[in-house]
């Protein structure tokens, strides 16, 4: 693959800059309730040395009721002082996954005008099957300040994605599995509706990643894109059940260097609880 510092970068080049002053590293493992894992405490048993651990769910939007939505500028800056990720630094992040969770915390990190941010290719999985280090000590953190600019661009809310659904001018690529997307499987969340949102596109994030959860090359991402019936001529909102896999097709869509892209944030969470949203079910509509 080609490292690119702006999205994501491989193994080799994170062993080779592992020693560099200015590079932050971020542990951003999230899983789901059902997959029984304990993020946090497997980052203090072993992570890439220096890494600070990154809380998707702490570092959000506390007076939302809907699962770790972006959080105000305000509480990001303090976060990440407190992590000493500021001004001037390279961030690379990973999950313990191999490519599940980090991207958003990339896209997170775009959100608030940082672009000096990388997805590490193949995870924590893959740096521990390539033999290399990990360590279980606590990072020695000094504040930096960190000067946030919101893009509110890279975001979208019900509204908006309400409106793209009717109008057909924006594409909207849903990131969750063919049998959440067409209705056929049951809502992880209590009290959401099974389907997706009128007019979308089914872009199961696990089709943008190799066997060994690496990114596929760019000609693959944008085929697959293209197979699922996403114009890409037009601008895409990218949407799952609770935005975070969404970001894996905002970082595919970057590393095509489609940039007209947003995420809808509430995602399905928030479109499945609310009776008075339309709701598709069955395979994408033409």
């Amino acid at each position: 693959m080609s490292d690119d510092p702006k999205t994501l970068v491989s193994t080799d080049w994170l062993a080779q800059h592992l020693k560099d002053p200015d590079l932050r590293i971020l542990d951003a493992s999230w899983y789901m309730p059902a997959m029984n894992r304990d993020a946090k405490a497997e980052y203090d048993a072993a992570h890439i040395p220096g890494a600070r651990f990154f809380d998707i769910d702490e570092i959000s939007d506390h007076r939302s009721e809907l699962p770790h939505m972006a959080p105000p500028i305000e509480k990001f800056m303090s976060r990440m002082r407190d992590m000493g990720v500021g001004d001037g630094h390279q961030v690379v992040v990973y999950d313990g996954m191999g490519l599940f969770s980090a991207a958003r915390v990339w896209w997170l990190f775009k959100l608030m005008g940082q672009d000096e941010i990388a997805v590490l290719d193949g995870g924590l999985p893959k740096w521990i099957a390539e033999g290399r280090a990990v360590e279980d000590l606590p990072p020695i953190v000094r504040d930096r300040h960190m000067t946030v600019r919101r893009r509110a661009q890279l975001v979208r809310d019900v509204t908006q994605v309400s409106a793209s659904s009717k109008l057909r001018d924006t594409e909207i690529a849903d990131a969750r599995s063919p049998g959440r997307f067409s209705g056929e499987e049951p809502e992880p969340r209590e009290g959401v509706r099974s389907g997706h949102i009128p007019g979308s596109r089914n872009v199961h994030y696990r089709d943008l990643l190799n066997g060994d959860d690496t990114m596929k090359a760019p000609a693959a991402l944008k085929a697959a894109f293209e197979a699922a019936g996403v114009d890409l001529q037009k601008p895409v909102i990218t949407t799952c059940g609770s935005g975070v896999t969404a970001a894996i097709l905002s970082l595919a869509l970057e590393r095509i260097g489609k940039t007209d892209h947003s995420l809808y944030d509430g995602s399905w969470s928030e479109w499945g609880q609310f009776s008075t949203l339309p709701v598709a079910t069955g395979p994408a509509d033409s």
